[in-house]
């Protein structure tokens, strides 16, 4: 089991970054010892974009989608839920048109808000969606307090406390430096290490850090702070097997450390991502061999990799 509430605090409390840096590694070793970190080929789909500019048909969503796959992507996120119709549709035509394609549907604080919608239950929202042809759910930015962007924590566990009783597999994400406390922190990482006990059904867990909010750089979260947060959540979550720390969120340098602060997974990388200005695939495997790994492509699942 991880360390204590009480420890993590105290972690979160320490200067001894290299410490805890040390035992987070010692962890990740224990859980991955072949020396490989994954990455995933992702296509992302936003609806509300789409519906912005005038609803596009099934055959342009599939058309963007093919675009990603012949690039190499192994899955698509849907983000950014419509009305409950509209979104089984656009599944459907999905599935149909891409029937090995792992399927993200909408995220947590959407299918929140999809089942207020439709006047359903959070459960039968989330099995309606899956008959259609989703495999899980979008990874969304859950906090440790109530915020307008996102549904609290308590409807954030129940969403994915459904979708794993209903056997998918699900990422947790934190974001953090928005305002909360440590303690608050701790909470919401001993609330999803008590869900993995009860499900089993957390694939990986991301921290990701919140962006300033005046927009100014030296305000934001810096590199010490993100990677004590890795390093604790792969301390703390010893039973959740991956910890994914995104290069396109932190970038690449930091990337490069924390895959020596927990990491064995270095997110989704975009198949248009020179299209994007965002880190490219040779981007993300040059920074995992520079780290001392072998990188290897992931499906979208994590249960596929393909070591090249």
């Amino acid at each position: 089991m991880g360390i204590s509430r009480k420890e993590a605090l105290e972690c979160f409390q320490s200067d001894d970054l290299i410490g805890i840096g040390m035992e987070a590694d010692a962890v990740r070793r224990r859980l991955h010892p072949e020396g490989v970190v994954s990455y995933a080929v992702e296509g992302a789909i936003d609806l509300r974009e789409q519906n912005a500019t005038g609803e596009a048909s099934i055959e342009e969503l599939c058309a963007a989608i093919g675009e990603t796959v012949e690039r190499g992507s192994t899955g698509v996120s849907l983000r950014g839920g419509i009305e409950i119709e509209k979104t089984e549709g656009v599944l459907r035509g999905i599935r149909k048109n891409f029937p090995a394609l792992w399927i993200e549907g909408p995220s947590a604080t959407e299918i929140v808000a999809l089942a207020a919608g439709c006047g359903r239950g959070v459960r039968e929202t989330i099995a309606r969606l899956r008959d259609a042809g989703m495999d899980s759910i979008t990874r969304d930015d859950a906090q440790t307090q109530c915020s307008p962007r996102c549904c609290s924590t308590a409807e954030w566990l129940a969403v994915h406390r459904a979708a794993h009783g209903l056997g998918m597999r699900t990422v947790a994400t934190l974001r953090f430096g928005a305002g909360e406390t440590l303690e608050q922190r701790v909470v919401f990482l001993e609330a999803v290490r008590q869900l993995q006990e009860k499900t089993g059904g957390f694939a990986a867990f991301v921290p990701v850090a919140a962006e300033a909010a005046n927009g100014r750089d030296l305000d934001a979260v810096t590199a010490v702070e993100q990677l004590k947060m890795l390093a604790i959540a792969r301390v703390f979550l010893d039973n959740i097997e991956n910890v994914q720390w995104s290069g396109g969120a932190q970038g690449l340098k930091v990337l490069q450390m924390g895959l020596r602060f927990g990491a064995n997974d270095a997110g989704s990388v975009s198949p248009v991502a020179a299209a994007t200005n965002h880190a490219s695939e040779e981007d993300i495997r040059r920074i995992i061999r520079d780290a001392g790994f072998q990188p290897a492509q992931r499906d979208t699942s994590y249960r596929t990799m393909f070591l090249n």
